[in-house]
């Protein structure tokens, strides 16, 4: 039977490749000039930890952030920009999370909204991934085009297509 699977992912060199074009833009921004920003990844948390000077820099880088992203192919509703911590003196930071994987409340949506729109197509939950499988390739088009209509808050990739 053919199937095809709904996982949210990111690709982690475009990510990289977007972190390390910010870092070269704040270098060489007037604006960032002598400032003291830091800006560093760490791969295996999927977390983006960013200290600068004050909150208008800090809106500023995250701005950035989301334009490279972007121009990576990279939708911006995977980062998860959480509240600001001050750290000492009057420098902030903030560590934003990168969303991988579908939890379990949105994977439930999805197969909710698969089960809705009366398409014969079953669809079952496999820890982080969906399995929808069908009798039909039409169908299964159809349920991503269903899919890709609906915003579940994340950004999904449709992969696996087997016939």
């Amino acid at each position: 039977m053919p199937s095809f699977d709904i996982v949210s992912e990111v690709d982690s060199q475009s990510l990289d490749n977007a972190i390390n074009n910010l870092r070269k833009e704040i270098l060489n921004r007037f604006d960032f000039r002598d400032s003291k920003t830091e800006i560093t990844m760490q791969v295996k948390e999927h977390n983006l930890h960013i200290v600068t000077e004050n909150d208008m820099r800090m809106r500023q880088i995250e701005d950035v952030l989301i334009s490279k992203l972007m121009k990576q192919g990279i939708d911006a509703s995977c980062l998860d920009f959480g509240k600001e911590l001050y750290a000492s003196g009057n420098m902030v930071k903030k560590d934003v999370k990168i969303k991988q994987g579908l939890d379990k409340e949105t994977a439930k949506k999805i197969v909710k909204h698969i089960k809705e729109s009366g398409l014969k197509v079953q669809s079952q939950i496999m820890d982080d991934i969906i399995r929808v499988t069908g009798k039909k390739i039409d169908d299964l088009q159809t349920a991503i085009a269903s899919c890709k209509a609906g915003d579940f808050g994340l950004p999904l990739q449709y992969v696996n297509m087997k016939s």
